[in-house]
């Protein structure tokens, strides 16, 4: 499956915001964004300067910020919006609630890595455990009083330490408690939307797949 490998502050500057791709080091690396409030490219200043954009650019521009920030595909974006259109509720909100319970983002949260992207490499590298037992799918589903351990033979990993030496500072979300010295964490709660810190307008996203 193909996966943009290119400068992850080029996305940023595209989407016109801070997507926090590199994780904390976003909060203290100076960033494009502040330097050049336009989009990459040789028409990036040009289309800066127009000052109509149609309601399905911001739709558009909506659903890639998002896709962007989780890190997920255009066709598991798709799937994951096909998914919880058939659930009850706000099909928005129900988005959010499944990316944001996907296992690389939760590993993400909980501090044991800086990235989702390199949490996500944990989690294909079989170095995460849930309930005890190894899961190498990044996409897999939390769900409350899951239990996500680093594994122990991972610890020493020099990319692992360096993160568990910043666990102590982070500050993981309402919905999730991490318990720094057995390196593993737990679900407490399904997510509502006020307690996903994302700053989306979700219902963009449901509008442009309903057309």
């Amino acid at each position: 499956m193909a996966r943009y490998r290119g400068p992850a502050c080029k996305l940023c500057r595209r989407e016109g915001t801070k997507l926090f791709l590199k994780g904390n080091r976003c909060l203290t690396e100076k960033c494009s964004v502040d330097r050049r409030a336009y989009a990459p490219g040789e028409h990036g200043q040009a289309a800066a300067r127009r000052r109509k954009v149609s309601e399905y650019a911001k739709q558009l521009r909506e659903k890639q910020k998002v896709k962007r920030i989780y890190g997920v595909s255009e066709r598991q974006f798709r799937n994951t919006f096909e998914r919880v259109r058939k659930l009850p509720g706000v099909t928005g909100t129900n988005l959010l609630v499944a990316l944001e319970t996907r296992l690389d983002n939760v590993v993400h949260r909980m501090g044991f890595a800086a990235s989702r992207k390199a949490a996500r490499q944990l989690v294909r590298h079989r170095h995460i455990e849930v309930n005890g037992r190894v899961v190498n799918v990044p996409s897999f589903s939390i769900r409350p009083s899951d239990e996500v351990r680093l594994a122990e033979k991972s610890r020493d990993l020099v990319a692992v330490r360096a993160s568990l030496e910043g666990l102590a500072r982070a500050t993981p979300v309402s919905w999730i408690i991490v318990d720094s010295e057995k390196v593993a964490g737990k679900v407490t709660e399904m997510p509502t939307r006020d307690m996903i810190p994302i700053a989306a307008q979700e219902q963009l996203i449901v509008e442009l797949y309903s057309k």
